[in-house]
């Protein structure tokens, strides 16, 4: 009797779990179909950033107008980062590998001039919407959406649901102002790095020892960037992988076009995925201030960016993406598109990146003490 009663306690959790499987697949068809079709009419328009915002907006209008669950995994998330990183770091030369270092000291004081700006931009949301300075300040730094969602919790006096929808706004106008900045009123004509992104040379097609290497150590490189807790260890695996096989004169395999029209789908999902709607009752109150503060940023890296082109012989479309308060894989995706110098971009961006991970904390821990109320454990952030 034992016997037959456990089986049929184990047909019945496998009858509630078969439904729930094909939901959660027919969920993700329907994502990759929403995010297909907006690829394409971005095709079709001939706007910038086709498999990256195509799939975004897609996805993100799907979600209002039809008020239906989509579904993403985060293996398709990360399998895309590493795609767009190994190819960044295919972009690595020795020579940019000289000017990256000459430009050290110039990576941490326009960074350092882009949290001054974020901070003035917080101290007029604060006067005008009336909410938190502490809350502010998060909700404009320009550093990673989840990155400053996390450490709001740890600030004393920030509101996290704030947090978030500035940042996913200031998010949003990063990602859409800054590439059609790029392609239409900048141009990208720093083309030195192009041959190092486009040409053939390396191992013969049939080389496939030296390909499941080159693979390996991508994956073993990866592994370790996780292991470690690096920020966006999905990217810098990958892009240190490759910008040392390029720099120690053995090119790595180059990515076929069509892996990257994947890896630019799988990121263009994600992030319009990750993006959350009415976060809050006041959020139209919040919306304008949100979209005047990420228009300012931008406005600030944009005198930055005119003024670094004149002290280094770059482009400004190379020097707007260097500085631009965007994440690592849209600023390299742009810059590839337009012929920037990824190198550098990706170089300061990664500087960005690591300062307002280990240093911003502790000043705005300084300045405003840490939430007393948080246990030692981060809670995550729900995308």
């Amino acid at each position: 009797m034992r016997s037959e009663k456990g089986r049929g306690d184990s047909a019945t959790a496998i009858s509630k779990f078969k439904p729930k499987k094909r939901q959660t697949q027919l969920q993700f068809i329907e994502t990759i179909a929403v995010g297909l079709a907006g690829g394409l009419i971005f095709t079709l328009f001939h706007w910038p950033l086709v498999w990256m915002l195509g799939p975004l907006s897609a996805v993100l209008i799907w979600k209002l107008a039809s008020r239906r669950t989509l579904f993403w995994p985060v293996s398709f998330r990360n399998g895309g980062q590493v795609l767009l990183g190994y190819s960044m770091g295919l972009s690595f030369t020795i020579e940019s590998a000289r000017q990256i270092a000459k430009q050290l000291p110039s990576m941490a004081i326009i960074t350092i001039l882009m949290v001054v700006c974020g901070l003035g931009v917080a101290l007029l949301a604060a006067r005008w919407t009336g909410i938190s300075l502490q809350s502010a300040v998060m909700g404009t730094t320009p550093g990673g959406l989840s990155q400053m969602v996390v450490l709001s919790e740890e600030i004393k006096g920030a509101e996290p649901t704030i947090v978030t929808f500035m940042q996913t706004i200031r998010m949003l106008t990063v990602i859409f102002i800054v590439p059609a900045l790029s392609f239409h009123a900048l141009g990208g004509e720093d083309v030195k790095n192009v041959p190092a992104l486009e040409q053939g040379a390396g191992p013969e097609p049939g080389n496939i020892l030296f390909y499941l290497f080159v693979i390996g150590a991508v994956l073993l490189v990866t592994r370790m960037a996780v292991r470690f807790n690096c920020p966006t260890p999905y990217i810098i695996g990958p892009l240190m992988t490759s910008a040392i096989f390029t720099l120690s004169g053995m090119p790595a395999p180059q990515l076929p076009p069509l892996l990257t029209i994947v890896a630019q789908l799988c990121l263009g999902v994600y992030l319009g995925m990750g993006i959350k709607v009415n976060l809050l009752g006041n959020w139209r109150k919040l919306l304008p201030i949100s979209l005047i503060s990420g228009l300012l940023i931008v406005g600030c890296a944009l005198a930055l960016a005119y003024a670094l082109q004149h002290i280094y012989p770059i482009s400004m479309a190379t020097a707007f993406l260097c500085i631009a308060p965007g994440g690592l894989p849209e600023m390299g995706v742009t810059a590839h598109t337009v012929h920037a110098d990824v190198s550098m971009v990706a170089a300061y961006q990664l500087f960005r990146v690591f300062f307002i991970l280990f240093i911003i904390p502790i000043f705005l821990r300084w300045i405003f003490g840490k939430n007393k109320e948080m246990s030692g454990e981060v809670r995550s952030v729900t995308k």
